[in-house]
């Protein structure tokens, strides 16, 4: 079955629903840089003779499979661009963004699934500090992004924020650090970094996500965002695309949703790196029974998240 990737309103190719069910052929990447003129190229190549060099002082291996001289080895950077080669529409495997009839209340483009490199790529990025993945996984949620807006510049780019406990836990915010890495990736819509974690009952509750399942999660994010004050006037009225790094339940994104809708803003849509099967999704006995044979298996290794 086949849907269409970008978000609505907007024209998009068809793809397939769930990359799990019908897995894409095995295939060389198009490039071994990331750009297409002969300049960037030379200088990417320059960049990782550096980076060559630095490795005798310091050296690194591969995030992945342990390849020395490189956090990211070229065969899993191939590997990783395979995995979201084709983004896909997720927001049916996240229960808080469907409503029990199986409407969709916030649409999800996805760039892959949470699994294999990408899921090793990107704990590595959030958990241990590997900056050096921001180049890769920006690429992979700008062309996710770009798939959702067709290459509009009519959207806002709304960041979800970080919350400060994890902020001092890292030193960076994750979602920041990859729209920085698909900045040359996105010519088009600007990134508003208007949402807050708000002072509240969802910053109460102890502990992180990592664990909760569906309705704690959404107790635990309830309430938790705003809009800063002096940012309102410039997303109300304004469609406005939310960007996370991982899609579990959809609570997260949803709590988003609306506090950017509380400021008048136009919520189009969300975009996220990596969709991942909500915990305790394999229960699907609470769905309609149309519903039962379909039930999403994205990933069973899904992540913790920890803000």
């Amino acid at each position: 079955m086949a849907t269409r990737t970008g978000l609505p309103g907007r024209a998009a190719v068809p793809v397939r629903l769930d990359p799990d069910l019908t897995p894409p052929p095995w295939f060389s990447a198009r490039h071994r840089a990331d750009h297409g003129n002969t300049v960037f190229r030379m200088l990417d190549q320059l960049a990782g003779a550096g980076a060559d060099l630095l490795s005798l002082a310091v050296p690194v291996d591969c995030v992945c499979c342990g390849a020395e001289d490189r956090a990211l080895c070229i065969r899993c950077d191939r590997h990783i661009r395979r995995l979201t080669a084709s983004p896909f529409r997720a927001e049916s495997g996240a229960p808080a963004l469907m409503d029990v009839a199986g409407t969709v209340l916030l649409p999800v483009v996805a760039a892959g699934v949470y699994r294999e490199e990408l899921a090793q790529a990107l704990l590595s990025f959030k958990r241990h500090g590997q900056h050096q993945l921001k180049g890769s996984l920006g690429r992979a949620l700008g062309g996710a992004v770009r798939a959702a807006t067709e290459g509009s510049r009519d959207f806002l780019l709304v960041p979800v924020p970080t919350s400060t406990r994890a902020y001092l836990n890292r030193g960076f915010s994750p979602v920041q650090l990859l729209l920085r890495g698909a900045a040359g990736r996105l010519p088009g819509p600007d990134v508003a970094d208007v949402l807050t974690k708000a002072r509240g009952p969802g910053l109460q509750l102890p502990g992180g996500q990592k664990g909760l399942g569906r309705g704690a999660r959404a107790q635990r994010v309830r309430g938790s965002m705003r809009v800063r004050r002096r940012f309102r006037n410039k997303v109300a009225g304004y469609p406005c695309i939310i960007i996370d790094d991982v899609l579990t339940t959809g609570a997260t994104l949803a709590e988003a949703a609306r506090a950017l809708h509380a400021a008048g803003a136009q919520v189009a849509g969300a975009v996220v790196l990596a969709a991942t099967r909500p915990p305790d999704a394999d229960d699907c006995t609470a769905a309609p029974a149309q519903a039962r044979g379909t039930c999403h298996d994205l990933e069973k290794n899904k992540p913790g998240k920890d803000e």
